[in-house]
């Protein structure tokens, strides 16, 4: 008789780096003969794959675990921890979550084969670091979108911004070889995929480990596999941002007018003390030379309120230059001390209520700004790559512009994984309504 196949559910938290690193687990579960279970109910082992860029993260995953940990008392499961938490907690998981069994740094996660395979009892923490590139070959890969595909460049940063964790989770920059990247991207375009998204948590300083191939000649080598026709890549860190690949994307027609560039702040005063390596007026030059080069271009942005010594003339600073570039979309957080980055060692002087007052200023204004720039994308018809149908609106089909804005719209068939013509018909502050054209 058969074995039982092993069934496994993975919950991601974070970023896109996350939701990449989630679909690599999962082909290399299923490469095991593994099969994914819908709920954490039906599951053998649960993956929990975390993100510690800010508590509100670390919160949610604790909340969560306690939920599995009622689970665990209902039935037979094995719970692994993997990630950014993993890696800034280690064996601390373990003593304060006894349900948890294995946890995994972000350079250990291909461990859960042996794991799984082996059906191993004790409880085992790996959080040790490499500088080589873990390759994971792109037939293994389970990816969430049939449309639109992630692929890793690079991960880590040297930067080490005085609020970012990101260094002491992920580690230093490392780059993954341009032979392996086009190899993913060329896999992708067989498969049919229109976009890829190239990931990294520094991408704007990458350089191909064999040749030194900086990043602009990385998005020229990506344009050049036939078949796909959308890139777009983030994060870009504005330090490390430099003319020529702003003028790459304008050369380059595959490369999407739009551009994550994370501000954090509009005041010179916390930019310094956040090490962010720029200035405001720098920040505005870059944004001046993007919309030179591609007029139109959509910008979104992170913003972080309430970073330690932040005046109400610092913040009134921020509320202006949103105001000035008007941004696509934002990405707004209160400032939380991550620990051994640089600013937890500074007082956390900005009350709480203060941290929420300022967030909740910085979304109304940014909530106004894309409730003036959507209605005036009424009666346009624009370019929409359809990736199926609507999470919150099933009666309608969902898909993302060039600017990277949400528009759902009707169609009388189903055009996913297609390029179609949409005419707006109406918005909202955070998507745009519509109907296929002809």
């Amino acid at each position: 008789m058969s074995k039982e196949k092993i069934r496994y559910f993975i919950r991601t938290f974070g970023c896109q780096m996350n939701e990449s690193d989630s679909e690599r687990i999962a082909g290399l579960l299923g490469g095991t003969g593994a099969v994914k279970a819908e709920r954490p109910e039906e599951a053998d082992w649960i993956i929990v794959n975390t993100c510690a860029v800010r508590e509100k993260s670390e919160e949610k995953l604790f909340s969560y675990l306690g939920r599995l940990a009622q689970l665990k008392k209902k039935k037979a499961v094995r719970i692994a921890v993997v990630g950014c938490v993993a890696q800034l907690r280690g064996w601390e998981l373990l003593q304060k979550k006894a349900a948890i069994d294995f946890v995994l740094g972000p350079d250990n996660e291909a461990e859960l084969v042996a794991l799984v395979q082996g059906d191993a009892a004790e409880k085992y923490v790996s959080t040790s670091w490499s500088k080589a590139w873990h390759e994971t070959s792109p037939n293994l890969i389970r990816r969430d979108s049939p449309v639109s595909g992630y692929v890793a460049v690079m991960e880590g940063c040297d930067n080490f911004c005085a609020y970012c964790i990101v260094p002491y989770t992920r580690g230093r920059e490392k780059y993954r070889p341009l032979r392996s990247i086009l190899e993913e991207v060329r896999d992708l375009a067989r498969k049919g995929y229109r976009e890829v998204q190239l990931l990294g948590q520094n991408v704007n300083s990458y350089q191909d480990p064999d040749s030194g191939a900086p990043f602009r000649g990385l998005l020229k080598d990506v344009a050049a596999v036939e078949g796909v026709e959308w890139i777009r890549f983030l994060t870009s860190h504005p330090k490390n941002f430099r003319p020529e690949i702003a003028e790459a994307m304008a050369e380059i027609g595959k490369v999407c007018r739009q551009l994550h560039l994370p501000l954090q702040s509009g005041s010179n005063a916390v930019l310094k003390r956040m090490r962010r390596g720029y200035t405001k007026e720098g920040y505005l030059d870059i944004v001046s030379r993007l919309r030179n080069l591609m007029p139109g271009i959509s910008l979104s942005t992170d913003i972080i309120v309430g970073f330690p010594g932040e005046t109400d003339l610092d913040f009134e600073e921020t509320i202006e230059v949103l105001r000035r570039i008007r941004f696509g979309n934002i990405f707004s957080f209160r400032y939380s001390p991550r620990p051994s980055a640089a600013a937890s060692r500074l007082e956390d002087s900005i009350s709480k209520p203060t941290k929420q007052r300022r967030l909740e200023e910085v979304q109304r204004l940014q909530k106004t700004i894309q409730l003036e720039d959507h209605s005036r994308l009424v009666g346009q018809t624009m370019r929409v790559l359809c990736l199926g149908r609507g999470h919150k609106t099933p009666h309608l089909f969902s898909g993302r512009n060039e600017g990277n804005q949400v528009v759902n719209f009707r169609s009388d068939e189903d055009p996913t994984g297609r390029f179609v013509k949409v005419r707006i018909t109406g918005f909202g502050p955070f998507s745009l309504i519509g109907e296929k054209t002809s």
